[in-house]
């Protein structure tokens, strides 16, 4: 294990963050008891079901009050957390590698490092934890060029096309996104080899020339060419048998001699913990990269790893295979953002799968879940906020309905969900009406003109998604002088109660406009709170009362 720490009681409630594919980092509470209480992955990755990120917290606290401890291990694999209360009620925490198939032959001589694990405390609740958390991550653990910028405005193709597009469809999508202020265009899969359909083609990190005439490079400098960046999709730890990397190597996949090999997404896994595979691929995305101009990479894993069987080791090491691929993956990572430090990479794995502090280390910002549905982005970014912070989420506004969850929301909720993150589209532009265009266009300049107190100001929870019908958060920037406040409503009130929030993180002896109108002293905002149901207060929607489903808002507070 990483870490080993005993506790002289078993006074806790033990917090996890669960779920699956699309319903990430939802947040779980239950009483610690005499036995072993634990979260893990034997997946390969950390996974969409279980983070590596616990919380023992004391009954009764809260966001701003109370102890609690925090444990997140720095790693992208198999991971064990565990609480273990003994029968004189003295709790351990261990928090490591799982041991579940796992072990490692050390000669004389020889090192072995486990990963880093970190331990915060808090006595004054949840939110200093998570904020602790938040600018370690943000300013220490993650690096390069990029960790201190304003993260570009982009929009993906994926949901706007899937498979079905050409050089000419993708510039024009970007040039309607470029009209409305968007910064850079990401092309998503389908660019390369025999890549029609998720059944060829990975693997294979050449330019499909019958959709790309000119190749990346070609389709790049037409994006330069509209004032915008250019970045990029790769799957690089994964192979379709119908590829020409398959039939040169098919011995380089993860499998079990003698046994029936398991496909997940129409594909199968390479071997990263053999130094051939890792150089092989780094040699095509180098490539790619030196060889057009390109600024950003989103880096998937679509599938979970089964038989974890390497060829390249002999059977009493087979233990060893799922930790020597983490190291690959790193290894990857290491020598691309070295040889291209100024490329702006994004992780996914089937979106959340593995949202860690092991990938930030290379990738400040990663995919937060494929749901991309408004409401359901509430609970999965409040969830992944306990322990990340918001520049490390990537969050975009889709079409309606939406892909995953059919429903459609307002085109302003959907933006004031995803603007608590690295913002983006992920819709095709041209086919919304002049209306939807002006919003859009004005959704992007509000983001231009905060995207830094977003990203990098300290984060407020205010009202939980897991806890009833409105959630509500809030960032504010060093100064205190400027915050936004998030507001959602999932279902509309009959003739509902009136609401306020308290807001928090507030310097109590300025004073703050909201939304360029009522003043209103920071002390009055977090003692009393934020009306947010009374239009004539002045301080809600310039005199409109919410009025359906999904509604939401973002308030802006700038002292006066």
């Amino acid at each position: 294990m990483s870490l080993c720490l005993d506790l002289p009681d078993r006074d806790y409630e033990f917090i996890h963050f669960s779920g699956a594919w699309s319903r990430e980092r939802q947040m779980k509470v239950r009483t610690l008891e005499q036995g072993t209480q634990s979260v893990e992955s034997a997946r390969g990755h950390s996974s969409h079901n279980h983070n590596p990120f616990i919380m023992l917290r004391r009954p009764g606290t809260g966001e701003e009050e109370g102890e609690v401890l925090g444990f997140s291990l720095v790693y992208s694999g198999n991971f064990l957390a565990q609480a273990e209360v003994d029968t004189w009620d003295t709790t351990r925490v261990t928090l490591g590698i799982n041991p579940f198939g796992f072990d490692w032959k050390l000669a004389p001589g020889e090192r072995f490092q486990t990963p880093e694990a970190v331990m915060v405390y808090s006595g004054r609740g949840m939110g200093e934890m998570s904020r602790t958390f938040h600018r370690l991550y943000r300013s220490r653990l993650a690096r390069g060029y990029w960790r201190d910028r304003p993260r570009p405005i982009l929009i993906n193709n994926w949901e706007a096309t899937y498979f079905d597009f050409d050089e000419d469809k993708l510039v024009s999508i970007a040039r309607a996104a470029r009209e409305d202020g968007v910064e850079l265009f990401v092309l998503d899969d389908g660019w390369f080899g025999a890549r029609s359909s998720d059944r060829a083609g990975l693997g294979d990190w050449t330019a499909n020339r019958d959709r790309l005439p000119n190749g990346v490079a070609g389709l790049a400098r037409r994006i330069e060419d509209l004032g915008m960046r250019f970045g990029l999709w790769f799957e690089p730890e994964m192979v379709n048998k119908d590829s020409d990397l398959y039939r040169a190597h098919p011995d380089w996949i993860l499998q079990t001699p003698g046994r029936r090999v398991s496909y997940g997404r129409n594909q199968l896994v390479l071997d990263f913990s053999r130094q051939e595979v890792v150089d092989c691929v780094y040699g095509m995305m180098a490539g790619i990269l030196s060889g057009a101009r390109v600024s950003y990479v989103k880096w998937d894993m679509n599938r979970s790893i089964t038989e974890a069987y390497s060829a390249a080791l002999p059977p009493d090491r087979q233990g060893e295979v799922c930790h020597r691929y983490i190291l690959g993956v790193y290894d990857l990572y290491e020598r691309l953002t070295a040889a291209f430090p100024e490329v702006l990479f994004e992780s996914c794995a089937s979106g959340g799968g593995r949202f860690d502090p092991g990938l930030l280390y290379y990738a400040p910002q990663g995919w937060v879940s494929d749901d991309s549905d408004a409401v359901e982005r509430l609970k999965i970014q409040y969830g992944t906020s306990y322990c990340y912070p918001v520049s490390s989420m990537g969050a975009h506004v889709s079409a309606v309905p939406n892909h995953q969850m059919n429903r459609t929301t307002p085109l302003a909720t959907r933006a004031n969900v995803a603007c608590f993150g690295t913002f983006g589209y992920e819709l095709d532009l041209n086919r919304l009406t002049a209306e939807e265009r002006s919003q859009v266009r004005e959704q992007i300049a509000f983001m231009k003109s905060y995207r830094e107190v977003l990203q990098y100001g300290d984060f407020y929870r205010l009202l939980s998604p897991f806890d009833g019908n409105f959630t509500a958060w809030m960032a504010v920037s060093p100064d205190k002088r400027t915050a936004l406040v998030g507001w959602y409503k999932t279902f509309n009130e009959v003739n509902g109660p009136f609401h306020r929030v308290k807001l928090r993180g507030l310097d109590p002896a300025m004073d703050y406009a909201v939304d360029g109108g009522a003043v209103r002293g920071g002390d009055e905002l977090m003692e009393i709170g934020l009306i947010t149901t009374d239009s004539a207060a002045g301080e809600c929607r310039k005199g409109e009362l919410p009025s359906r489903d999904f509604d939401s808002h973002v308030f802006v507070l700038k002292a006066r």
